[in-house]
């Protein structure tokens, strides 16, 4: 488990990712070098590592949750296969390791980039059944840490570490230039100056200009990629719920003010949220779901998937991209 300033430095990173250990060791009453010892603890200890992330508007992205089932002995071979993707995030195995959940991106305007969706998914073998929910809005997660990760600072600490935001600059795209710039965060959040200049080609002092930029828009925000359980939460699962859409987004807003959850989405299909649940044992998932959904009536029906292994996390995973593989499957079902 982690003590006080471990969670003060990860909710800091999620804050800001970049943020110097000095800066944050002022924040935290302790000295840079006594950040910067727990931050390499926490690297090898909890797989900590912090990726700076487009927001999905900005960079012109729609996203996808999307369900396969598939038999026992093929469904972790494709959880590694499309961990590997860089149009993928969040792939987890659940429901007793038949069931693959992962988060996919297509482009927003682009009639030819759902290839994954309608092509490369319905043809790979040993897939039983596909559904595919697009993500309409998030209430709860991205840019928003789970409380489980977020209150260890005061509101002052927390003000201390904001980066600099400009309203008026909400509405700006990314531009072409700065993907090679989000590749290099994604993979590594806290990559120097220089590093970030050699992926790009710019000077460093461009590479600081424009990440001032793109935080200040809202357009790149910092994640922290970590093992949970370490913060007590050893019962996952996935919540699909179907709530009457007049309703939806009181009871949305409602779900967003748990503790117990990190992620809160409305989406397509017929159950039209979801949430991602994260409890300290399966006991307190029980309490959580019969108590504090139980009581909102609004909630007509509801399905759990119990998570069993994260395979992928918000930042790309090691090693070269993978196919999915190929061939008919009998007894598969299409996608609808």
């Amino acid at each position: 488990m982690l003590d006080e300033i471990d969670r003060g430095l990860v909710q800091a990173l999620h804050i800001d990712g970049r943020a110097p250990f000095s800066r944050i060791g002022a924040v935290l009453g302790v000295s840079t070098q006594t950040v910067a010892r727990r931050y390499r603890r926490l690297c090898a200890q909890a797989s900590l590592r912090v990726v700076g992330l487009a927001e999905p508007r900005h960079a012109g992205r729609v996203q996808w949750l999307v369900r396969l089932t598939a038999g026992p002995h093929t469904a972790q071979d494709l959880a590694h296969a499309l961990a590997r993707r860089s149009d993928t995030s969040w792939v987890r195995l659940a429901s007793g390791g038949t069931e693959i959940l992962a988060v996919i991106q297509t482009p927003a305007d682009a009639s030819d980039g759902h290839a994954l969706l309608l092509h490369d998914i319905p043809r790979t073998a040993g897939i039983t059944a596909v559904s595919a929910h697009c993500l309409l809005h998030t209430y709860l997660g991205g840019p928003t840490a789970w409380r489980g990760r977020a209150g260890a600072l005061s509101e002052r600490q927390r003000r201390q570490l904001e980066p600099r935001r400009d309203e008026s600059a909400e509405s700006r795209p990314l531009a072409d230039a700065d993907h090679s710039l989000l590749t290099a965060l994604a993979h590594d959040g806290r990559a120097s100056h220089a590093d970030l200049a050699a992926a790009t080609g710019w000077s460093p002092a461009t590479v600081a200009r424009r990440l001032a930029d793109l935080q200040a828009s809202g357009a790149l925000f910092f994640d922290v990629d970590m093992n949970d359980t370490l913060l007590g939460a050893t019962a996952q699962a996935l919540l699909w719920m179907s709530v009457a859409p007049a309703h939806l987004d009181r009871v949305a807003h409602t779900l967003a003010g748990h503790d117990e959850l990190a992620f809160v989405a409305a989406t397509t299909g017929p159950t039209n949220l979801v949430a991602q649940a994260l409890c300290p044992d399966p006991g307190a998932l029980h309490d959580y779901l019969t108590r504090r959904l139980g009581a909102l009536d609004a909630i007509r029906t509801l399905e759990s998937a119990p998570v069993l292994r994260t395979v992928k996390a918000a930042g790309p995973s090691a090693g070269p991209a993978a196919s999915l593989p190929r061939g008919a499957s009998p007894g598969r079902r299409p996608a609808r």
